[in-house]
């Protein structure tokens, strides 16, 4: 996947390197919507300079990953349910042009990696392995994005994962789900394997169409 500018780390490389531990902190669950983000406590944590961290805390606010609050520091920015609808509906849109692309472009070699990753993912919902199937999902959506070779459309995508990731993850956890969208995987792959542009645009959209539906059974109702 295309990787996203980031105007911070020309200037302060260790920033960026803050941030990117950080930003896989987040993405990870470590750090948790509505967290402080106390630079000091920051700086001790990752041996950084408190410049550093500041630079760092700017790069991912520009993000949507953190939000900086006047006189109160920063913190991890949480994503309401109905902004997650949004980035995801964005991803149907995006990923959608990108399985017709990818379908444009399929080689012998990518037809191979695609029907493998479907063959394990199968074999990964029939053990019951969710944690597999959640990491061969997130691998198949990103191969679709390479063939794509959208430049443009992956660096919009990029950002959007890191602002809706925990929900993702959530989600995909969520019993009875690997195997509600094993099919919907299925169908893009056989798509994109086909060469078939509308017919893969049609199967990733109809797929993420399913996660906008599912995505308020994860609100905790307390």
């Amino acid at each position: 996947m295309a990787v996203t500018a980031r105007p911070a780390a020309a200037a302060d490389p260790a920033g960026s390197k803050v941030a990117d531990t950080i930003r896989e902190a987040i993405t990870a669950g470590d750090f948790a919507p509505n967290q402080r983000l106390v630079e000091a406590e920051l700086s001790e944590q990752f041996g950084a300079s408190r410049a550093s961290v500041r630079n760092a805390l700017a790069q991912l606010a520009t993000e949507g990953l953190v939000e900086r609050i006047q006189n109160r520091g920063a913190r991890v920015r949480a994503v309401s349910l109905d902004e997650a609808v949004e980035i995801t509906e964005v991803r149907m849109a995006l990923e959608g042009l990108c399985a017709a692309k990818a379908a444009e472009r399929v080689t012998d070699a990518d037809r191979e990696v695609l029907l493998d990753l479907g063959a394990r993912m199968k074999a990964a919902v029939a053990a019951g392995d969710v944690l597999g199937y959640s990491d061969l999902n997130r691998r198949l959506h990103g191969r679709v994005l390479e063939m794509s070779g959208q430049r443009t459309a992956c660096a919009v995508l990029e950002r959007l994962h890191g602002q809706n990731v925990r929900r993702q993850f959530r989600l995909a956890m969520h019993p009875g789900r690997p195997q509600v969208s094993l099919p919907q995987h299925l169908a893009v792959i056989d798509a994109v394997c086909a060469g078939d542009t509308a017919a893969a645009e049609a199967a990733m959209r109809a797929h993420l169409h399913s996660v906008v539906s599912a995505l308020p059974a994860l609100e905790n109702p307390h």
